[in-house]
Formats: C-alpha cells, sequence, structure tokens
C-alpha cells in the first residue's frame, strides 16, 4: 500500500516509511493512496476472532509485501501486542446498556482506547525499521491531552532502540493521568509537563518534526495519530463490533450501524469513517463535542475557527481546539490541493472555510453534537441510577449527544475511558465525597461495586519518577537537550 501526504499527492511512501516518518516533509499527513482496494471480506465477518480482524485490517492498510511478509508473522505481532494484555482476554467488549450499545476501550493497561493502538504501535516501528534496513535510534516524540502519553510510555517502555519523549499540559490532565506517566520505570522514556495546553504542545511537536537538525543517528517518529501507524490499527474495532452484533442476531448482514464517537483529534472517528471506505455498513458518524466545541461549529457551518477561548473541562482528553486528523478528511472529500490550502490558513489565520459542496458531502456521513459539563455531569448519574452503568466524563460526553439526536439506525457509542482515569469528576456527578482524586479511586469501588481496573490498582502509591516541567517555549530547546544526552 503506498502512501501520500495530505498536502501533496506527488509525495508518495511505502507504509514503512510513512510509520517511520510520523508525518510528511511538507507538515502534511500520510493517507493510504485507495482505500476502495482495501475492501474487506465482510461475508466472513461473522466467523472471525478479535485477532483476525486486527490481523485483516493491517494488512488491507499496511500491505504484506513489505512489512510482515514471512508467513505468520503478522499473526505473531498481532498476538505479542494484544494476548494477556487486557481484561478477559477483549479488547473491545460490547455492553448493551438500554437499547443502546457501548464498545468498552478502557480494558487495556492503561484503561484508554489508546491502547488498542499502542500495543500494536511498536510492533509496527520495529518491522518497519526492519523493512526499511534502519538502525537509527528512533525517539518517539508525542503530546498528550491525557491518555495517548501513558498508553505510548507503556507500549514503548524499554523497547530496544527507541526512546520517547511525553509531554502533557500541567493542569489539564486528571491527577490518575499525570500520576500514570509520572510513575512510569523505562529507562528510554521521558515525561514532562508543559505549562500551556495540549494544542501548545501539539503545534511544537509539528513544529520540531518539520525543522529540526537532528544528529546523525536519531530519527524523530511519533505515537499520536498523526502517524498512520497509530491509526490504522483503530479501524479494527469497528469491523470488530459490527461482527459481533451479527454473531448475536442483532443486526443483519448490510444493516448500517451509527457510532457515536467522543472527539478530541479526530483520529478516534476518523478511523471509523476509514472503516466505512473499506466496506463496514456505517450510517451516520457523529462527532461528540464537550465545551472546547470547534467541531461542533465545524460540522454545522462548515468554519474551521480556533480562535476562542480555550476550557479546561471534566473530559479533558477531549480539551483541543486544533484537531490534526481532521486534515485527513478534508485531503479526502476536497482533495490535497484544497487541503494545503486550509491548512496555511489555519496555521496563518486560525481559520478556514468549506464550500458549500465540500461541507455537503462531509455531511453526508458525518453529524455532531455537543454537551456541556453539567450535562456531562447529569449524564453520568442519570446512566448510573437508571441502568446501574458507570461510564467516564468523555462516554457520557458522547451518551449525552446520543440521546439529544435523532436516528433510525442502531447505535454504537463509543467507551473511550475507564470510569476511575477520572473519578473525582465521576464521584462529583453522582454527589458523593471524598478527600483527594486518588481517594475518590477508592470510594468510587465502594459506592458502586465497580472492579477497580487492575491498570489502576494501588495508583495512589506508585512513586513519581517523571518531575519536568517547561514553558510552551521551552518545548524545542527541551527536546534537543533529551536527544543530545548520552546515557
Amino acid at each position: 500500500m503506498q502512501y501520500f501526504s495530505t498536502r501533496n499527492q506527488s509525495i508518495q511512501k511505502r507504509a514503512s516509511e510513512a510509520i517511520l516518518e510520523g508525518i510528511a516533509e511538507d507538515g502534511g499527513l500520510y493517507l493510504p493512496a485507495s482505500l476502495e482496494a482495501a475492501r474487506f471480506p465482510m461475508a466472513r465477518l461473522h466467523t472471525m476472532s478479535p485477532k483476525e480482524i486486527s490481523v485483516t485490517v493491517l494488512s488491507l492498510l499496511l500491505g504484506r509485501e513489505e512489512l510482515f511478509p514471512e508467513e505468520g508473522s503478522l499473526e505473531a505481532a498481532v498476538a505479542r501486542a494484544y494476548d494477556g494484555q487486557f481484561e478477559n482476554g477483549d479488547y473491545a467488549p460490547l455492553c448493551k446498556v438500554g437499547k443502546t450499545y457501548v464498545m468498552e476501550l478502557y480494558h487495556g493497561p492503561t484503561c484508554a482506547f489508546k491502547d488498542v493502538a499502542l500495543r500494536m504501535l511498536p510492533e509496527l516501528l520495529a518491522e518497519a525499521k526492519r523493512a526499511e534496513g534502519v538502525t537509527d535510534e528512533i525517539v518517539i516524540l508525542t503530546a498528550t491531552s491525557g491518555d495517548t502519553g501513558s498508553a505510548a510510555l507503556y507500549g514503548f517502555s524499554d523497547a530496544h532502540g527507541t526512546r520517547i519523549l511525553v509531554f502533557y499540559p500541567k493542569d489539564g490532565v486528571s491527577a490518575v493521568q499525570e500520576r500514570q506517566m509520572t510513575s512510569c520505570k523505562g529507562e528510554n522514556t521521558c515525561v514532562c509537563a508543559i505549562e500551556g495546553n495540549f494544542d501548545d504542545a501539539q503545534s511544537a511537536v509539528k513544529t520540531i518534526f518539520r525543522a529540526m537538525a537532528l544528529p546523525e543517528g536519531v530519527r524523530l517518529s511519533s505515537a499520536n495519530s498523526i502517524n498512520i501507524g497509530r491509526l490504522a490499527p483503530q479501524v479494527a474495532y469497528y469491523f470488530k463490533a459490527y461482527g459481533e452484533l451479527l454473531k448475536n442476531g442483532e443486526i443483519r448482514m448490510g444493516e448500517k450501524l451509527d457510532f457515536v464517537v467522543p472527539t478530541g483529534n479526530f483520529g478516534d472517528i476518523l478511523a471509523g469513517y476509514f472503516a466505512m471506505q473499506m466496506g463496514l455498513p456505517v450510517g451516520r458518524l457523529v462527532c461528540a463535542s464537550n465545551e472546547n466545541d470547534v467541531l461542533f461549529d465545524f460540522f454545522r457551518t462548515g468554519v474551521y475557527d480556533r480562535n476562542r477561548a480555550f476550557r479546561v473541562t471534566a473530559s479533558p482528553s477531549m480539551d483541543i481546539l486544533i484537531s490534526s486528523n481532521l486534515e485527513r478528511l478534508i485531503a479526502m472529500v476536497c482533495g490535497t490541493e484544497a487541503c494545503k490550502k486550509y491548512m496555511k490558513e489555519l496555521r496563518e489565520t486560525g481559520r478556514y472555510t468549506l464550500t458549500e459542496s465540500e461541507l455537503a458531502r462531509i455531511r453526508e456521513v458525518f453529524d455532531a453534537g455537543m454537551t456541556t459539563d453539567a450535562e456531562t455531569a447529569e449524564t453520568i448519574r442519570r446512566v448510573y441510577r437508571e441502568y446501574g452503568y458507570l461510564m467516564d466524563t468523555h462516554t457520557a460526553v458522547a451518551w449525552h449527544v446520543h440521546e439529544n439526536s435523532e436516528r433510525e439506525n442502531k447505535t454504537v457509542v463509543l467507551s473511550t475511558a475507564s470510569a476511575y482515569k477520572f473519578a473525582a469528576s465521576v464521584m462529583d456527578a453522582l454527589g458523593e465525597s471524598y478527600t483527594d482524586d486518588f481517594d475518590a479511586v477508592e470510594r468510587l469501588q465502594e459506592i458502586t461495586r465497580v472492579p477497580i481496573p487492575r491498570g489502576l490498582d494501588g495508583i495512589r502509591d506508585r512513586a513519581i519518577v517523571h518531575r519536568h516541567t517547561v514553558s510552551r517555549d521551552g518545548i524545542t530547546d527541551f527536546v534537543k537537550q533529551q536527544i543530545e544526552r548520552k546515557e
């Protein structure tokens, strides 16, 4: 499978090159040359195991001529990534809540949906190095709004030939998320808080990819969903959800499903769009935003405008005003020339406006809604009381949007994190008391009897290893120092 830049279709790379580079030389993101040529064998879906679905999706999106050409090698990589890593052995179980299906993507090591991709990315990166004959050290440079950081650190901890640097907004993640990152003991890991928000970190990372001079023997790559190797594994769980509903007799082959996705950087919902282009019968993809509602406004008006107040909300992983993966959708719908123009306008003015016909094509698939913090809390409380189902703040955003929209198809709501990652906000929503964020974790289990996930058990007592903090303007210098540092 060939890949091209969202800003210039003449920049084309093999999948292995795209994974190693993370971002294209012109600042664009890599897209597969043809999703139409990557049609999923839907007739076999109902007979396939979750790992078989993942193998098939990765084979179709990445190809097996350069990556994993040896028989059984991709299957072995998927097994290494997933076996024993997810509670009950299922990376994306479905749970029926009322008449709606919830896909629980938080049963991995760090209790968030990022684990599905970031358990697999180190395998893809190692194979890409082999395919390209690369012996350089790979420095994984990652900005996080909370969940990517811990999942990436866990996935790459002590991985041979790599180092990983993670930046997170100092006051923009939950205490549990922060402790997961700052307690990581891998010798090749570095975690740094920034005095700014996620967009500041992400913008700095993109600039470093474009402009930083690197010493010989060092390459940069990314664990964010700007890297196609991060995005590709996520496509699998959309097919898995459909296959499970087929097996259970909940839907018939060809019947369309709607998916409601709590959305910040647009990668998770874009994976659903990839699945649709590969043949999955998707009705609507519903983008659910919190009070940082730049995407909600975009889907309503066709205007993407990040020139607005940034809000710190109870769903911090969605506190984003520059949704990087939207660029891929723009390139797919509007073409690379238009995408290049819009990204230039976004960089220079902070906004761009689609044509009416472009917006109409996007609206053929996408809907959008938004949820306030007050509505998020009310949703958590009401769903728990009515159904006995405990959800985190991000899932509650999606559930509220789902409840307040009208659609004919059966619906799957993506649950992207364990309630325990945001225990303080969940306890507030339930009207319960606690002394600090870590006490909230323990008290939440006492009140609900929902077990604390093994990935968060004893989180309060984990020793802090990383204590770095830099200003938003100091990120580049910090990265230089870390790259030049010799062990």
